[in-house]
């Protein structure tokens, strides 16, 4: 925590109107508009997700400092457009918060953490209702999430009406359904890709599925599965660096052996 002299949200507010003075501000900063920066605003979202993973909290502080300078960033451009202002975005989301935590700040009192949920839930759906034109039980999803993200969003979405499996077993099916759908076009003459990929989309889509059944985030999920697949292959690279030789020089048969003596010994650990 800060020593110094205490400092206030007004004072990045100030910061970031000085950058946007038409005579006086930042080149770079006047240029800028809603679109213009939104991906920044992702950028800046993932690099706090990579310095919480790599608990790295330095990074974290200051990562967190760059997300909110973007969340300043646009409340000082709807101020200049009348849209609203920073106060508003502060006052929009106390509210919210306040309004879907009723055990907390009112009288409600629910029996679990379940009861909790779905009562969250149903605060979310009320206000969809209550601002949107789409009245989909899927409006709302923003098409800018990654597509698993999305995937496993939508799902949860239609899960919370009942429309979903009860049991593993149809999931694990639908999995397999899929993966033999994507093979059959696979086998066909002439290919047709567009079809290929068609059926590979579905295959993710349940695999997503399957992921939610088994409460595992997909999103996460690929990315250690990412991490764990690097480490795993600059393992093999440097084992075969020290054998004298590049992976050029490796046969596949060569290679797979040596990714399997890596995988062995991980798991000895």
């Amino acid at each position: 925590m800060t020593n110094n002299t205490a400092v206030d949200i007004d004072s990045l507010l100030k910061i970031m109107a000085k950058l946007r003075d038409p005579q006086q501000g930042c080149p770079w900063d006047l240029k800028q508009d809603f679109d213009s920066i939104v991906p920044y605003t992702i950028e800046e979202a993932y690099e706090v997700a990579d310095a919480i993973e790599q608990k790295n909290w330095g990074d974290v502080k200051e990562e967190l400092g760059d997300l909110l300078f973007q969340v300043v960033f646009y409340s000082q451009l709807a101020q200049e457009q009348g849209l609203f202002d920073f106060n508003d975005v502060v006052a929009g989301i106390s509210d919210k918060l306040t309004r879907r935590h009723p055990h907390v700040f009112g009288e409600a009192e629910f029996a679990d953490e379940a009861a909790v949920k779905q009562n969250w839930e149903a605060e979310k759906a009320k206000e969809r209702a209550e601002k949107a034109q789409d009245e989909s039980l899927l409006a709302n999803i923003p098409l800018a999430l990654p597509a698993l993200t999305r995937a496993n969003k939508i799902q949860q979405r239609c899960a919370s009406q009942g429309f979903d499996w009860d049991t593993l077993g149809p999931v694990v099916e639908k999995v397999k359904e899929e993966l033999d759908e994507v093979m059959e076009e696979v086998i066909q003459t002439p290919q047709q890709q567009h079809k290929i990929a068609e059926e590979m989309g579905d295959l993710l889509f349940s695999v997503v599925n399957l992921s939610r059944h088994l409460d595992v985030k997909p999103e996460h999920a690929l990315q250690q599965a990412n991490k764990k697949f690097e480490r795993r292959f600059r393992q093999v690279e440097k084992n075969v660096l020290e054998q004298g030789k590049s992976l050029e020089q490796c046969s596949l048969t060569e290679l797979d052996l040596e990714w399997n003596r890596v995988k062995q010994y991980e798991r000895k650990k």
